[in-house]
């Protein structure tokens, strides 16, 4: 029973990745050229809690109950985006730092082999 949940669990994380609005943006956020795009994506968030709270407005009027599924998602994706910004601020930072230490041991090894 515990393989059967735990490979129902790793196929629908592959199919979330995979297809996934939401996945498919973050993904492309964490590429080196996307982490400056950090910051701007929390923008999103604003959009997700704003389809949230539709969806409760047209549950209390009246719809049906299966959109706090979709008001749940909602929230999980604003959340998502909201933490993500300065998780890219961080990785930024570091990937620049990094960057900056193999420009400078790359400068130190031309100077040495121009110096021999």
């Amino acid at each position: 029973m515990l393989r059967t949940i735990w490979i129902a669990s790793l196929y629908t994380r592959a199919f979330m990745r995979r297809f996934m609005p939401t996945n498919i943006v973050l993904d492309k956020l964490r590429t080196r050229r996307g982490l400056k795009w950090g910051v701007p994506a929390m923008l999103l968030a604003v959009v997700y809690f704003y389809l949230a709270a539709v969806m409760s407005v047209l549950v209390d009027g009246g719809a049906s109950k299966w959109l706090y599924v979709v008001m749940l998602a909602c929230i999980w994706n604003a959340f998502k985006f909201l933490i993500f910004g300065p998780v890219s601020l961080v990785t930024l930072v570091r990937v620049r730092l990094g960057e900056r230490r193999s420009r400078a041991a790359a400068a130190r090894a031309q100077q040495h082999l121009a110096s021999a």
